[in-house]
């Protein structure tokens, strides 16, 4: 057999027992890594911690890979406006957080007659879901049922993201605006305001001037007097 050391060292072409001496003086294993190959090639290692980095390897790998999970949503031909709206907003959902989603039209009886209403609704949840995901298998009738798988597409939630950002920062300069504009007094000239003023000094004093009053007071003499004389006759 061909023989690599633990060091990966080539240590070349050694019988069995050879090797076995050898990994057993190293106090490590010897492992067979290619049998196909001519002569085998086998290496010396400890095969314990080996097999441990190997599993902490793939375990790594399995946090780092994506869990895609297929969420299923299912309609009927005559589904109510409310109910409507409700799926396909947790239909939007799903594909936001990176899933798909199988929607799926549930037919019954003589509705089996009418597939265009299952189409209908199947072309109306796509177009509302088209800034979060796109469809990935277009609609099918499977049985009394119709299907269609959607996907999440990121070119789509980005855009919608940077559009959505863009209208947020034009609503709030225009309030920022308003406010500006409902906040500044309005301008009153100083000129009007001096003309319109008044001051008490500017009030023309009005003359004064003494009025003689005539006292019209009659003495109790004189008009005891008056009463007593005599009252010519006529």
């Amino acid at each position: 057999m061909r023989l690599i050391g633990q060091d990966g060292s080539q240590l070349g072409i050694k019988s069995l027992s050879e090797a076995l001496n050898i990994a057993r003086a190293a106090e490590l294993d010897l492992v067979e890594v290619a049998d196909m190959a001519s002569p085998p090639v086998c290496r010396i290692m400890d095969y314990g911690k080996y097999k441990f980095e190997a599993q902490q390897r793939a375990k790594e790998s399995r946090k780092k890979a994506t869990n895609i999970v297929v969420k299923e949503m299912k309609y009927r031909p005559k589904i109510g406006g409310g109910d409507f709206d409700t799926k396909t907003r947790k239909v939007a959902q799903f594909l936001g957080e990176g899933h798909k989603v199988k929607i799926t039209i549930m037919f019954r009886g003589r509705e089996m007659q009418h597939p265009e209403l299952g189409r209908k609704i199947l072309d109306r949840v796509a177009e509302m879901v088209v800034d979060v995901g796109k469809v990935e298998i277009m609609p099918k009738q499977d049985g009394r049922n119709m299907t269609m798988v959607l996907g999440p597409d990121k070119k789509a939630q980005a855009a919608a993201t940077k559009r959505a950002a863009a209208e947020a920062n034009e609503a709030a300069q225009a309030a920022l605006g308003e406010s500006t504009e409902e906040e500044t007094p309005n301008e009153t000239p100083d000129a009007a305001v001096s003309e319109n003023a008044v001051s008490d000094n500017d009030i023309p004093e009005t003359p004064v001037t003494d009025v003689a009053v005539e006292d019209t007071t009659t003495d109790e003499a004189e008009l005891v007097a008056a009463a007593s004389a005599p009252t010519e006759e006529t």
